[in-house]
């Protein structure tokens, strides 16, 4: 390597990937092994070593914040400002060239770009032209970005419909969406990879303008390209004028588009590629690397790398399984609290991750007890969600009709067509009369102040009120789910929301309306603390490219994770288990991986297992915990402490075979020696204690 690029931070390996030249490259770059190193001092070497111009390198990468990462990086590296380099992501580079040449496709150069707002706004419009029930927006949006991602045109789709159904409804409301985009010469996000390969497909003369243009192309994240990125790559790139770098372990996002083969297929779309493994981790233990190397080689299909660090083994990495979901935030929160008041940790070096956003209720309860500031980061705090807020409103509108506030926001909540110059008049009416908003209405009832279309449904809100002040509920639950039902909001609203609202009726069960009303009310939005004193909580899927010194990964539940909608389909299988792999690797110094035995799932309390990804865990790696003892709070911190499993032939949900029930999973064990027993769940036959002496057992 010259002598002009700094490379005393770079190893053998990531000095090999740099130099290579020789053919297209696929830098298969392990968790934490220094990929966007390997990027930014590739472009350098290319620049000052090989001469290349700035601006003849096209560099692609998926946000914003990673493009300009590495231009920061780029120009230290070769002392130049990168303003006009080709360093940016798929979108705003297909954004550029469409700028110059989307003539040749019809479209004036001054095209506007939609937004995902924009786009739903458009869709919902449509359908009600078309009169489909307009709830089902972003299912419908979903797919067209589905197929716009797959190259898949209006034209084309309309041709593949065999048949009447959901399909042919969707497919003239993708012609319709694509006839207004073209009327208004706009744009939205995934046309502007699609119009790209397009533009090149039919225009041969521009596709060569554009390959001489660029010397060379660096890819990263390959393994997030979809089918249109893929293709515009392969259109792009010349003999052996390309760099990818990427993970098929850490393909995590197949629900956006994302396309694992296309990483597992390089070699075979580019012949003669060389593939260099960077499997040098700079970031985790080597414990932590192990149990999740084991857990990510349960795919079969992906490319074998053994990641090792310098650093010594570390701590064990903690599974441990508790009773409820209450009881692990608990216990996470009350672990936290500890190694902060140690003063070995801030709270900034904690990360709680969960699979699905209603897990995130229970543990925002357990870290409020503990005083704990937190931030929900890539979302917003559970009781900040609209439908959380909407629910709560139709209770505090029940106990308090003189809430003004609570009566704006679900008056039209689910929509029910009453306009704003009848709010408009209610309003006027409560200033004049010194009347709540809900007292206007009642007034201007009486009188039949207002249209018969408007009266018939503000008579049918006042009802509904009415209905819930007057009703004799047992507990805060109860209301909720009335509210739930009698408003109709459940069809208003996706499935994931829904699970949000059966997660808000579990935190109410035994609890009066007012103590939840107060609790409800006295939650403060910690999202708005400043990041450098607060633990992070976000889903699995928001983690990428993150790391913390010290992660917690909750609900380890066959049906959360794995997601249960996994099960029946291999591929999605091998998806979620790189999602806990990508979970996993985020972890520096410390891992918790965490469960519970009983967990409320759509209102009902469910019996839960272990995750089936636990059974690779290499026990060695591994601190079993059977249950947390949480001491009751006093004056002084007190150290908490947990109770360890002592040495036992089985561990808590691994799997056994018994002669003659079959099959179960071990709940709890206890004993020792000859002495040991075990509790066994027999699916057929229910729960069993036995004695290991006399019980057969064999360990699956």
């Amino acid at each position: 390597m010259s002598k002009e690029i700094p490379s005393n931070d770079l190893n053998p390996v990531q000095r090999e990937a740099v130099l290579y030249m020789d053919s297209p490259l696929l830098v298969l770059a392990g968790a934490g092994s220094g990929k966007t190193r390997v990027i930014t001092h590739k472009f350098a070497y290319l620049v000052k070593s090989t001469k290349y111009p700035a601006n003849s390198i096209l560099t692609v990468t998926f946000t914003n914040k990673a493009a300009d990462e590495m231009k920061g990086r780029i120009s230290h590296l070769i002392g130049k400002d990168m303003a006009g380099s080709w360093i940016g992501t798929f979108h705003s580079q297909c954004a550029r060239i469409l700028r110059k040449e989307i003539k040749a496709l019809g479209f004036n150069n001054n095209f506007l770009i939609y937004d995902e707002t924009d786009q739903c706004n458009l869709i919902r419009h449509i359908l009600k032209e078309f009169k489909i029930y307009e709830a089902v927006y972003k299912g419908v949006t979903s797919r067209i970005s589905s197929l716009k991602s797959s190259l898949i045109s209006p034209a084309k789709f309309l041709s593949s419909i065999n048949g009447f159904g959901f399909d042919e409804k969707l497919a003239k409301v993708y012609v319709r969406y694509q006839d207004e985009l073209k009327r208004c010469n706009s744009l939205d996000f995934d046309d502007l990879i699609a119009f790209a390969v397009k533009l090149f497909e039919e225009n041969l003369e521009m596709l060569e303008k554009y390959r001489n243009a660029f010397k060379y192309i660096l890819v990263d994240e390959l393994q997030d390209t979809n089918y249109a990125q893929y293709r515009l790559l392969k259109l792009l790139t010349g003999k052996d004028n390309l760099c990818a770098v990427g993970d098929d372990d850490q393909s995590i996002y197949k629900f956006r588009g994302a396309d694992v083969g296309n990483i597992l297929n390089f070699e075979k779309d580019f012949p003669g590629a060389k593939v260099i493994k960077l499997e040098q981790n700079y970031r985790s233990t080597q414990n932590i690397l192990d149990v999740s190397g084991a857990v990510i080689a349960g795919n079969s299909m992906r490319k074998p790398k053994k990641l090792w660090t310098e650093r010594d083994g570390g701590e064990k990495v903690y599974h441990c399984w508790f009773g409820t979901e209450e009881d692990e935030a608990k216990h996470i929160a009350s672990v936290i609290k500890e190694f902060y008041l140690k003063g070995k940790y801030n709270y900034r070096d904690f990360a709680v991750l969960y699979r699905v956003n209603f897990q995130s209720r229970a543990i925002e309860d357990g870290l409020r007890e503990e005083l704990i500031p937190y931030r929900v980061m890539g979302g917003i705090s559970f009781y900040q969600r609209k439908e959380i807020k909407d629910i709560i409103a139709y209770m505090r509108l029940a106990i308090n009709p003189d809430d003004n506030v609570s009566l704006r926001r679900i008056i039209n909540c689910p929509p029910r067509g009453i306009g704003a110059a009848t709010i408009s008049k209610i309003e006027h009416e409560a200033k004049k009369k010194s009347l709540s908003m809900l007292g206007a209405i009642k007034a201007i009832l009486k009188v039949n102040g207002v249209a018969p279309s408007a009266g018939e449904k503000l008579g049918g809100f006042i009802r509904l009120i009415d209905d819930f002040t007057s009703a004799n509920y047992k507990c805060a639950a109860d209301m909720i789910k009335d509210i739930t039902d009698k408003t109709g909001y459940k069809d208003f609203i996706g499935e994931e929301k829904i699970q949000n609202i059966y997660e808000l009726v579990a935190s109410a069960e035994d609890i009066s309306i007012n103590d939840f009303n107060d609790r409800v009310s006295l939650v403060t939005s910690m999202d708005n603390t400043n990041a450098e004193s607060t633990v992070t909580l976000m889903t699995l899927h928001g983690t990428k490219g993150l790391e913390f010194p010290f992660v917690f990964i909750t609900g380890l539940e066959d049906g959360l994770m794995p997601y249960f909608k996994a099960f029946e389909d291999n591929d999605e299988m091998a998806e979620e288990r790189r999602l806990l792999y990508v979970g996993m690797t985020r972890a520096k110094d410390v891992l918790w991986l965490t469960g519970t035995r009983k967990r409320r799932l759509y209102t009902k309390i469910q019996e839960q297992e272990p995750s089936r990804f636990l059974n690779s865990i290499p026990p060695q790696c591994c601190q079993w915990i059977e249950k947390a003892i949480i001491p009751q709070p006093v004056t002084l911190p007190v150290k908490k402490t947990i109770q360890l499993k002592k040495p036992l032939l089985y561990v808590i949900g691994c799997r056994v075979k018994h002669p003659k029930w079959g099959v179960g999973v071990v709940r709890e064990c206890y004993g020792d020696g000859e002495e040991q027993k075990v509790m066994v769940n027999f699916p057929d036959v229910g729960i069993k204690r036995l004695c290991l002496r006399f019980a057969n057992l064999q360990k699956i």
